[in-house]
């Protein structure tokens, strides 16, 4: 993988589209433009480059000039990131406050638990997916997912991967499946690094879910999510519903036969990339 490829990877890391990414990453190397000449350059409409724009206006990285014809320039780097990454730390540190605040009723409510009682509960975003994943995986033991690999994306960027590696160190285990790309290949590595089992399922365009000690399981279909950020729309089903939790095991254990170990497919992804060149 070029530099320029993983520096617009890391990009979409701080919540870019890929298009953003490589609008920006363009400003950013040969100076301000007009939309024209941007979009031929990036091989895309006017029209889609005026969206593009106005979206990284509105994400404080591209600058507007006050003058006709309007003139886009790339914010410095440093200043760029620093912005998304004080707005990810004010929604993490509103996320634990609500964490906090709950646990507190929680206890006032003194709950009791049943195992008899199911819960079945939509997730409307990546905030709702990851606040409710990463307290079920702190206490689980086996941990199953199939799932695109811009969600492993999220799972860097959010702090997942850390949490999934402390239940692999304390004896538990995980594996996944996913279609690897190019373009995915670091993400891919760096869960493989943390001592997941990762399989390559190609062109896979199923049902996505998690499964956590065969009874807790989020599933999605068709996740269309654009952006890397914790309000993005990524609708989900939240169930402890053990007899679906086995549905989805049985699912995954076909899609496992059917897959190829992730480092056959990475090395066969990276031969394509050198002999291309």
């Amino acid at each position: 993988m070029s530099s320029t490829d993983e520096f617009i990877r890391r990009l979409m890391g701080f919540g870019l589209t890929e298009k953003e990414a490589q609008c920006y990453f363009h400003l950013l190397r040969y100076g301000p433009k007009t939309p024209s000449p941007l979009a031929k350059s990036l091989h895309t409409y006017r029209e889609d480059m005026h969206r593009t724009l106005n979206s990284l206006i509105d994400k404080g990285v591209v600058r507007p000039s006050l003058g006709s014809p309007t003139i886009y320039a790339a914010v410095e780097l440093e200043t760029a990131l620093e912005s998304t990454l004080k707005k990810h730390e004010s929604e993490l540190r509103e996320m634990e406050r609500r964490k906090r605040a709950l646990e507190e009723l929680s206890r006032q409510q003194h709950f009791r638990p049943s195992d008899e009682a199911m819960t079945f509960k939509i997730l409307n975003t990546a905030k709702e997916i990851m606040t409710t994943t990463l307290p079920i995986i702190e206490h689980s033991k086996e941990f199953l997912w199939v799932a695109p690999t811009l969600a492993l994306v999220f799972a860097s960027t959010f702090g997942a991967n850390p949490t999934v590696q402390e239940l692999v160190e304390r004896g538990g285990h995980s594996r996944g499946v996913t279609d690897v790309v190019y373009s995915g290949i670091p993400s891919v590595q760096e869960v493989l690094d943390i001592g997941v089992d990762v399989r390559h399922f190609d062109n896979y365009h199923g049902l996505y879910y998690g499964v956590f000690d065969r009874k807790h399981c989020v599933s999605g279909i068709n996740l269309d999510v654009k952006h890397v950020r914790l309000d993005e729309p990524a609708t989900m089903l939240y169930t402890d519903d053990p007899v679906y939790a086995r549905y989805l095991v049985s699912n995954f254990e076909m899609l496992w036969k059917q897959s190829v170990p992730a480092e056959e497919r990475i090395q066969e992804l990276l031969k394509q990339g050198s002999e291309g060149r």
